[in-house]
């Protein structure tokens, strides 16, 4: 039978019925105003790559997200004043697993305690797991065990350090916010080829749907080749960019964050909410948004 011209196009009566919206779970970033961006937070299961100058905020913004979840454990009344008004369908991780591969845990303290208040130090201390896998990382480089704080390395079984990486993660990830710093150290190591380390990283975006909460993968920009910083990118689910940006008319530099890339956030955003944010970092509340710039 010929079809008309009409027959030819489905009716409105003929399309299917639209599918009920599904709930996703969100976790907050501790960022008030990105939440608010975002809808609450940033999906349970993401792998979330943080690429950006050198003091540009990336560390900082960990330093915020890790301790304000520590502080609303601690503190669950004053839960609208550490993530925002737009955090109460969302959930907070259970813990923080931070995860060094250069630097001591005593480090991080220390750059924390020296950047926010006796709060967040306290809070990020007290409920936070470490991991340093520094013994494995300088086994065959020019360190002594005595600078890493370790035992002597060569008295070690050999081991591969992204197995060692994965393992502990399985361990500890579920329900956690993890944060691997860096990514950097193992892209510039002997002990790690890069494609192995994408590898990995494609696992591990896998394997976080089901551990429920959030991974942050560290890199240092302009430290790769830019096809291998593209290569990482495209394996995780989301890419957040801190960059430092000057004005002509002055000699000020100005820390800027915004959201390269993500996948189930970003096509949901409306056009004027697709910005780049000027950050501040203050003692009292970690890594702050000053205000909001459309991307044009």
């Amino acid at each position: 039978m010929a079809l008309t011209r009409e027959s030819a196009f489905l009716s409105v009566d003929a399309l299917p019925e639209p599918l009920e919206a599904t709930r996703v779970r969100k976790v907050p970033t501790g960022i008030a105003d990105l939440d608010s961006i975002v809808d609450g937070g940033l999906p349970s299961g993401s792998t979330i790559l943080l690429c950006g100058d050198i003091g540009a905020g990336m560390q900082e913004y960990v330093y915020t997200a890790a301790s304000k979840t520590a502080l609303v454990h601690e503190r669950p009344e004053a839960r609208h004043y550490y993530l925002g008004d737009r955090c109460d369908d969302s959930e907070v991780p259970d813990r923080v697993c931070y995860v060094t591969f250069s630097r001591s845990k005593e480090i991080i303290l220390q750059e924390l305690a020296t950047s926010f208040n006796g709060d967040y130090y306290r809070a990020f201390r007290d409920h936070t797991v470490f991991k340093d896998f520094s013994s494995t990382y300088f086994r065959h480089s020019v360190v002594p065990a005595s600078w890493t704080e370790q035992a002597d390395v060569f008295d070690l079984p050999a081991t591969n350090i992204l197995e060692e990486l994965v393992t502990f993660l399985d361990e500890n990830a579920h329900d956690s916010m993890v944060v691997i710093d860096s990514l950097t150290d193992l892209a510039i190591s002997d002990l790690v080829e890069v494609k192995d380390l994408v590898t990995t990283i494609k696992g591990m975006q896998r394997a976080a749907k089901r551990w429920n909460g959030l991974v942050y993968l560290l890199l240092t920009r302009g430290i790769l080749e830019r096809r291998q910083e593209q290569l990482l990118m495209d394996s995780t689910d989301g890419c957040l960019v801190f960059e430092w940006r000057s004005s002509p008319r002055s000699s000020n530099r100005q820390r800027y964050m915004y959201l390269e890339k993500f996948t189930g956030v970003l096509p949901h955003l409306p056009r004027d909410k697709i910005a780049r944010f000027p950050t501040m970092v203050s003692a009292n509340n970690g890594l702050v948004v000053v205000y909001m710039e459309r991307i044009s």
